[in-house]
């Protein structure tokens, strides 16, 4: 078992740098978590705390409910995977899979038994001889993935592990590092700035911004309910779309106003703004929830197509409406030219409005 604990922990350096604040959290036991968010946000800081490599400042750092603020890294029954792998350069396949093994001084046929066991789920074991200098990025980081399989640890912490493969390779390691969660039954805490890698592997994420926890919650609940613009605006490819306006209500129903544009709310979310005429707030609209056919004629826009951007089986449609230009997505069977007059519509179900001044989602479902 291995769940963990953050209750209300701050991290603090010498220099006055608040590098997190407040953490209150719960890992758990067998979950893959993943830490989300920009450079400076706070995640390897919280990583660090679990390997025991950064100090607590305030707060209690607990695993199964025991504190251990004070216990030493070599004491935590923890595993780190690093983005730079930190593999030993004159040290075979083998002999850096069993290091730890041998330090803790495991019987040797135990240490062989791990090794080659790791090596095989892995598919490594023709690399064993091999050198980490003559292996490509993908083989050194399943060696250093192996290195840390065989400590059989508790907890299984990454710190960016796949941010230097290239994009086809990264995507094949996702897989590998998803079925090895599910073949370990292990506590895996994973950091990454990577939004698709934070959807592909979690099962719950936490987005993070300077020291300070945006959102927790499952994939689903980040992407489809997204608590504040901040979040909204980390996740999705292209980013989402943002207009600022006002709720306009003349006695009969609430709608979305910005200068000429005027959109739709759907039944719910005009119950839950009765009464807020006037209120400035912000709108989010991603690009899959655009319709190229006016499919909600009181949800539309209107506009000159600026860009085109082909993505595989898509392409990205940029469209001015208001001084402004709105992203869609479309199949790249569609015929567009930059210049072309064109109509679109807004699902209005799929609307995420947001207060303007504090970035809140006002949606009464949102996390």
């Amino acid at each position: 078992m291995a769940q963990i604990e953050f209750l209300e922990v701050a991290k603090r350096y010498a220099n006055g740098h608040v590098a997190l604040q407040n953490l209150n959290l719960q890992i758990r036991d067998k979950e893959f978590l993943v830490l989300l968010g920009p450079s400076g946000c706070g995640k390897s800081t919280t990583l660090n705390m679990i390997a025991g490599l950064e100090e607590v400042t305030e707060g209690s750092l607990r695993f199964d409910s025991t504190a251990v603020n004070g216990l030493p890294a070599h004491k935590r029954d923890v595993a780190m995977v690093f983005q730079s792998y930190a593999l030993y350069p004159h040290k075979s396949v083998y002999e850096n899979i069993a290091f730890g093994l041998r330090m803790r001084k495991h019987p040797k046929n135990e240490i062989d038994t791990r090794v080659r066991s790791a090596a095989r789920d892995l598919e490594i074991e023709h690399l064993l001889d091999r050198l980490p200098g003559q292996l490509s990025g993908g083989q050194r980081q399943r060696v250093a993935l192996g290195r840390a399989m065989v400590r059989q640890p508790a907890v299984f912490l990454m710190d960016e592990p796949l941010s230097n493969l290239d994009a086809t390779l990264r995507i094949s390691m996702r897989a590998s590092i998803k079925a090895l969660h599910q073949s370990m039954q292990t506590t895996f805490v994973y950091v990454t700035h990577d939004q698709a890698e934070a959807l592909t592997l979690a099962d719950r994420i936490v987005v993070m911004r300077q020291g300070v926890v945006q959102q927790i919650g499952t994939p689903d609940d980040i992407y489809e309910r997204p608590a504040n613009t901040f979040v909204a605006n980390f996740l999705g490819n292209p980013p989402i779309n943002f207009i600022d306006g006002v709720v306009q209500d003349d006695g009969s129903e609430p709608c979305f106003r910005s200068g000429e544009l005027s959109l739709a709310f759907d039944e719910q979310l005009r119950a839950e703004l009765a009464g807020c005429a006037g209120k400035k707030v912000t709108i989010g609209i991603r690009a899959e929830d655009i319709d190229e056919d006016a499919t909600y004629a009181d949800c539309q826009l209107t506009g000159e197509i600026t860009s085109l951007l082909p993505v595989g089986s898509d392409q990205f449609i940029g469209l001015q409406n208001g001084g402004r230009v709105m992203f869609f997505r479309v199949g790249k069977e569609r015929s567009y030219r930059v210049g072309d007059r064109l109509s679109v519509s807004v699902n209005p179900r799929r609307m995420h409005i947001f207060d303007q001044a504090s970035g809140v989602n006002l949606r009464a479902n949102a996390s």
